[in-house]
């Protein structure tokens, strides 16, 4: 997770500085994620049980929650991120019954971009949301290009 964290090519378009992030960080993070409920932070692994990145709903409130997703630069282009992605969402709207979910992409994050865009993910106004979680600040809000999808969308999975 550190890894990824101190990797200014896959962080240099996040909003928040990872860099400053250490091993006890990330330690906290694991052992904290067991613990809050409202927030589901779930490994993405290989075959061989290799941690690839990290996948969350976060916010997880009134049949809804925000999505996040990190991955390694070596688990990239593989297949791991649409793979964890696909499950994280039957997961929330199966298990967790959620209507929504939904995400946003700093607009000079075109890896990201692409990579939704090219999987077919709509991207949609701020104002459709209805509704926010995360302590976004009002420029964020209207700076960021926003994804959703509803259970309706997926067919009730993915």
């Amino acid at each position: 997770m550190l890894e990824w964290m101190h990797d200014k090519s896959v962080v240099k378009d996040l909003n928040t500085n990872f860099g400053t992030k250490t091993i006890k960080d990330c330690t906290s993070f694991i052992e904290g994620s067991r613990e809050v409920k409202e927030n589901l932070h779930l490994a993405i692994v290989d075959d061989s049980d290799e941690y690839m990145g990290t996948i969350s709903l976060k916010h997880i409130a009134e049949r809804c929650a925000e999505f996040g997703i990190a991955i390694r630069t070596v688990a990239m282009g593989k297949g791991y991120a649409r793979e964890a992605m696909d499950k994280m969402l039957e997961k929330a709207f199966s298990d967790y019954q959620l209507d929504k979910v939904y995400w946003c992409v700093d607009p000079k994050n075109e890896r990201a971009l692409r990579f939704y865009d090219k999987n077919g993910y709509k991207r949609v106004s701020f104002e459709k949301l209805g509704f926010l979680w995360g302590g976004y600040s009002k420029a964020q809000i209207h700076r960021f290009i926003w994804y959703q999808i509803a259970k309706e969308e997926s067919g009730g999975g993915i």
